[in-house]
């Protein structure tokens, strides 16, 4: 039997389109001699679908687009996957389910066991788990068919009390198919493959794992669909960040042969993959920036695509957070398409303007320059009165970021741009941004990624020749809002604040943890202060484009008011 493997972009509710990829991919199949094409988790709705799956219309747009699916499964097998009715009456409404498509019928619906709540996921929320378990015959074989979670229950450390393999290995299964939409952060190769060599060194079998690629809204999905043979070794791994298909023959996958014994570790977790090295190191990887590149860049081609915009604009201040933002908007877009905003105040350097505007040069794309002195002269004027001869503090700092944002905000509604927002994770985290000011934007580019990571990303911009001004990577970073201001007047130094951080966010390691790895008491308490109390701006923010294993947004739950750990 040949299994064709087809790792494609779906849209979330786009049946018309989502259906012509899948009858573009069946038709590669027949193509590549192909048996069986093999598609990814939820494919003929997008993944994640949400709250849509409360809706019977387009419960029943599923149905009808796998009925038109299923007229091109002639003399070929298709296994993909979409909601299923439950009509027990029993449990919830749903299930996620995998069908196989063959001689134009539906042959056999696989349905999801294992509903993960953790994280981004909230799958148990709308879908009934599988409570019966049978491989599925196909063209002489027995497929073991799981959908993405399915695999995870493995190991020493179970989150579920079943584990689906383990009843379809007792009708000893000819090959593993898992059908996943596992979303992208730069340990996700890593924990992939460990998951799946395990599987196939525990079963002696072989697996091949679809995955989803493309990016919905904050979720960037990967591809890096996999294939293991029979004796736990990779065969083939698809491309990362980019649609993708391969044909495999499963008679070459079973064949038993002598390699070289390995310690099968049955997965690495995401948090397991940094935690033994240098924080800072594991953060600034060549290849986890490489990773996140790729990840950004597919995360706002999407984001624009899918949702039917062209144009973007950011504020460029002449620093390092805004200048990998436009370069990042341009190579995604086109420079064409990317048009920012210079808005110099009487606090601004003179270099930070020059910085700037090369930056534009460097790039092609098109730039205007609008000081807002006067604007914010006008501000302090009308408030007089009620700030009376108060001294010059944050409230005077945080109308000029206002000022910003309105002219930002003002020029994406009246061009019909959307606004790219330039906040890295350090501030984020610290709260050290303006609410409806240098926080407002329609997506967040690198919110989920610390200064220091935001350094070696423009680096990697650089790497065939300079785009980003060395002197926006040198200088001291600075929001420009008073005389002399550092970011270093308000956050400790990026290195140590960065490391803290991840301790805190990524790894869930509490204060006395973080202190106990030789960290100043002190200034741990001090960063975890300014985290919690910052949740409310948080709350207030856009969608964060996702690359860590713990972005802030609908990852990361916290209670705005609370008493926290100290």
């Amino acid at each position: 039997m040949k299994i064709f493997l087809a790792q494609q972009n779906y849209h979330i509710g786009n049946f018309e389109a989502n259906a012509a990829k899948i009858i573009q991919g069946i038709q590669k199949g027949k193509d590549a001699g192909a048996d069986l094409v093999l598609f990814s988790e939820l494919c003929i709705c997008g993944y994640p679908p949400r709250d849509f799956l409360e809706f019977d219309d387009f419960i029943n747009q599923c149905y009808a687009t796998i009925d038109r699916i299923k007229e091109y499964a002639d003399d070929i097998g298709v296994l993909i996957g979409s909601p299923d009715r439950n009509a027990t009456q029993q449990g919830k409404d749903l299930f996620n389910a995998a069908f196989l498509l063959h001689e134009k019928e539906i042959k056999a619906v696989v349905h999801k066991t294992l509903l993960p709540t953790y994280d981004v996921f909230d799958e148990n929320r709308y879908f009934e788990a599988a409570w019966q378990w049978g491989c599925v015959d196909f063209k002489g074989k027995k497929l073991a068919i799981t959908i993405c979670e399915d695999i995870w229950n493995l190991g020493d450390n179970l989150l579920y009390r079943i584990t689906p393999m383990e009843q379809l290995a007792k009708e000893s299964p000819d090959v593993m198919l898992n059908l996943s939409a596992s979303p992208y952060n730069y340990a996700a190769d890593t924990v992939r493959r460990s998951i799946v060599e395990a599987h196939t060194a525990k079963y002696g079998i072989p697996m091949l794992y679809c995955n989803n690629v493309g990016a919905q809204t904050d979720v960037v999905f990967d591809g890096g669909s996999i294939v293991y043979d029979c004796n736990a070794q990779l065969v083939k791994e698809l491309n990362y960040f980019d649609e993708d298909y391969a044909l495999f023959d499963l008679d070459e996958l079973s064949k038993k042969r002598e390699v070289a014994p390995t310690a099968h570790k049955y997965y690495y977790t995401a948090a397991e993959v940094g935690r033994d090295t240098d924080t800072l190191h594991y953060l600034m990887d060549d290849k986890n920036i490489q990773e996140i590149h790729g990840a950004l860049i597919l995360g706002i081609r999407d984001y624009f695509g899918k949702m039917g915009f062209k144009k973007a604009t950011l504020g460029a201040s002449g620093g390092v957070d805004s200048a990998v933002v436009q370069a990042l908007a341009v190579e995604a877009l086109g420079k064409e398409n990317v048009h920012v905003l210079l808005m110099p105040s009487q606090y601004s350097s003179a270099h930070s303007i020059s910085d700037a505007e090369q930056l534009s040069k460097n790039l092609g794309n098109p730039y205007d320059i609008i000081p807002i002195k006067d604007v914010y002269d006008s501000f302090l004027t009308v408030l007089k009165p009620v700030f009376k001869d108060s001294a010059f503090g944050i409230a005077e700092e945080n109308i000029q970021s206002r000022t910003r944002g309105n002219l930002l905000m003002a020029l994406a509604n009246k061009m019909g741009y959307i606004l790219l927002n330039t906040s890295n994770k350090s501030e984020l985290a610290c709260g050290y941004g303006t609410l409806y000011g240098d926080m407002a934007g329609g997506i967040s580019v690198l919110g989920d990624l610390y200064k220091m990571q935001v350094y070696a990303l423009a680096k990697y911009l650089n790497r065939n020749s300079e785009i980003i001004p060395q002197n926006i990577l040198t200088k001291a970073p600075s929001a420009e809002l008073r005389p002399n201001q550092k970011d270093s007047d308000s956050l400790p130094d990026y290195p140590i604040l960065d490391s803290i951080l991840y301790q805190y966010i990524e790894l869930r390691q509490g204060p006395k943890e973080i202190i106990a790895q030789n960290n100043d008491p002190a200034l741990v308490n001090r960063i975890l202060k300014l985290v919690n109390t910052a949740e409310y701006k948080r709350a207030q923010f856009c969608p964060i484009i996702r690359v860590s294993c713990k972005a802030f947004g609908v990852g990361r739950r916290l209670p705005i008011v609370a008493k926290y750990l100290s």
